[in-house]
């Protein structure tokens, strides 16, 4: 019965993580983007000597399994006998059902274990007495008598579910079967690649420019989008260390493939020949990998998003071991190539590119009060000023994608009368209407009124406002303020507050006349323009832009290159975001887009 409880103060996110089912709401957890088998997980207890055993378990319509075990409440990340005896059990249990119900032939055919885990979700947990842990991390548990007991437990229970929901069984097998035969066109379409292989010269794929190192500690492999860029790259390299693998075909999606599926496609198929590790339960072999650094180099367009998303799925899901060494990366070719008076340098991304155009235009800006007093910032306070007078604007501009008036959002945000209470208070929120109004003016403004809100308790504030000879609603209610966008909006709008009302004014040595700025956002615009004045920009959309020279310069020179290590802290949260991006369901992607497109600083289509 514990309930955790987690806030992030900076943003006043909150999350709270408590189920009443557990194990089986965690199995339901994990598969709730997924197609089910059968509606209920089926959940499994029982008790012997010095043992309890706990098992819920759940089928879906993929091709993966995702098993987690854990014993005395820590995940045994690296199994042990507790895992052994539930396969060996899953294994036994489905194979005589199928036998004596006449699914399967007797003697002839039976079910191999990993038929029975793909679309397997499942949670195993144990209570030992005296847990023995194993293993260089202490993560699997030795203790040899709890395989029988979880053995025991596993095949009654499971069986005695089996006679009593037949129709379930009977889903399940069907897809067990289909692995099955999937399983043996793996098998010999790898035997026919094996001897394919054996009859040519080397085994390796003909467009790979391999490394002279044979260490695989000290080789890497760079995968290439494109043979444009991939001839650029096989000029560039270090080949004594670095290999080249262009890619010009299709990644295939293998969220939405089957295994044998896989096997067909080319570009699969040459990535898995080029690291030399194999792949599928039988065949892949960690130690084999022939480079220990497997750089992902994509362009940095959409197309280019795509292919690294379609290869990270195909490592996560196929050779995750790959990415839980640490040996998988992203490279990161540089976004501009900038000309400053003599100088020229690469920028690596659009917020670098932001921020070198500020720091610019506030080196060149003069700036006074309207008044003609002194400006009360210089230098890197006001650039910091500036940071966050563009933040305000980046989050304005979310929510007028959301169709929300920026300037309505904007002045109620910087209302201090405004608070989480004065929701439930009609006349207060009337005064703050009013206020805005009157901040607005009356010829942007058709109408405004204040509603009861029985969504989120209290009242809410309805702006009618003109756009383009039609009107558009905005309202701000109590679900718009409690978020962090808002909150941040409010926060930042304090702390800019060190300018000072505008107007403000720029005197340049050789202007005839100072620019004057009436606006924070006027004075944001001028540095920008400042900024960029005098600079030449060139923006890469493609690794092929770039020559030779220019390529191992910026991306694949060890000294000076940015690379992106792949990692895998939350394996559930991980598994849940490929299902939900590359899976089937379309209903889970719209909604994972619709709540983080406002994360989104910048998106290019």
């Amino acid at each position: 019965g514990v309930k955790i409880s987690l806030v992030d103060e900076r943003s006043e996110k909150k999350a709270e993580f408590f189920y009443k089912g557990g194990i089986v709401s965690f199995v339901e957890y994990i598969n709730r983007n997924k197609k089910v088998l059968h509606k209920e997980p089926i959940y499994v207890t029982g008790a012997r000597e010095d043992c309890s055993v706990e098992v819920a378990l759940q089928y879906n319509d993929s091709y993966l399994e995702n098993i987690f075990s854990f014993a005395n409440s820590i995940n045994t990340v690296e199994g042990g006998m507790h895992m052994v005896g539930f396969r060996a059990a899953l294994t036994r249990v489905f194979n005589n059902y199928a036998t004596a119900n006449k699914i399967i032939k007797d003697g002839k055919e039976s079910l191999r274990g990993e038929d029975l885990r793909e679309g397997l979700s499942c949670v195993i947990s144990v209570k030992v007495r005296n847990p023995q842990f194993e293993g260089q991390t202490k993560t699997k548990l030795g203790n040899s008598d709890v395989r029988g007991l979880v053995e025991g437990i596993v095949y009654e229970k499971i069986g005695s579910y089996l006679e009593e929901n037949p129709s379930v069984a009977k889903n399940i097998l069907n897809k067990c079967m289909e692995a099955a035969r999937a399983r043996d066109a793996a098998r010999r379409a790898r035997e026919l690649t094996r001897r394919k292989s054996a009859l040519e010269v080397g085994a390796l794929p003909g467009k790979l420019a391999d490394c002279q190192e044979k260490d695989p500690a000290l080789s890497e492999i760079y995968l290439v989008e494109g043979d444009s860029a991939g001839g650029s790259a096989k000029q560039g390299r270090d080949r004594k260390y670095q290999a080249i693998l262009p890619l010009r075909g299709k990644v295939l999606n293998v969220e939405k493939a089957r295994f044998d599926k896989m096997l067909q496609n080319e570009e699969i198929k040459v990535i898995v020949t080029a690291l030399g590790a194999g792949i599928g339960a039988d065949d892949y072999d960690v130690s084999k990998l022939r480079y220990h650094k497997v750089i992902i180099m994509t362009d940095a367009d959409v197309d280019g998003s795509h292919i690294r998303t379609l290869l990270l799925t195909f490592f996560f899901r196929q050779m995750r071991e790959l990415v839980e060494r640490g040996y998988l990366f992203i490279a990161q070719p540089p976004l501009y190539k900038v000309v400053d008076k003599k100088k020229e340098f690469y920028i690596q991304n659009e917020e670098q590119m932001k921020n070198y155009i500020l720091e610019n235009g506030v080196n060149k800006v003069n700036l006074f009060m309207g008044d003609g007093s002194p400006f009360p910032v210089s230098g890197n306070k006001l650039l910091n000023v500036v940071k966050k007078i563009t933040r305000i604007k980046d989050l304005l501009d979310r929510f007028e994608k959301d169709h929300r008036n920026r300037d309505v959002v904007r002045i109620t945000a910087g209302d201090p009368a405004l608070t989480d209470e004065t929701f439930q208070n009609e006349s207060e929120l009337l005064k703050i209407a009013g206020r805005t109004v009157v901040a607005l003016g009356s010829e942007v403004v058709a109408d405004y009124r204040i509603d009861e809100d029985p969504e989120h308790g209290g009242y809410k504030m309805l702006f009618d406002i003109r756009y383009n000879g039609t009107i558009r609603t905005t309202c701000i209610d109590r679900e718009i303020f409690r978020t962090p966008q808002f909150g941040e909006i409010r926060n930042l709008m304090e702390q800019v507050a060190i300018l000072g009302e505008p107007p403000y004014s720029d005197r340049q040595e050789d202007a005839a006349a100072p620019v004057l700025l009436p606006t924070a956002k006027s004075l944001v615009d001028h540095i920008i323009n400042l900024g960029k004045k005098g600079l030449t920009l060139q923006r890469y959309k493609g690794l092929g832009e770039m020559n030779p020279e220019q390529l191992w310069e910026t991306t694949m020179n060890p000294e000076k290159r940015t690379l992106l290590r792949v990692s895998v802290e939350d394996a559930v949260v991980a598994d849940e975001i490929f299902t939900t991006l590359m899976g089937d369901e379309v209903e889970p992607r719209r909604e994972f887009i619709y709540q983080n497109a406002m994360y989104v600083s910048n998106l290019d289509i």
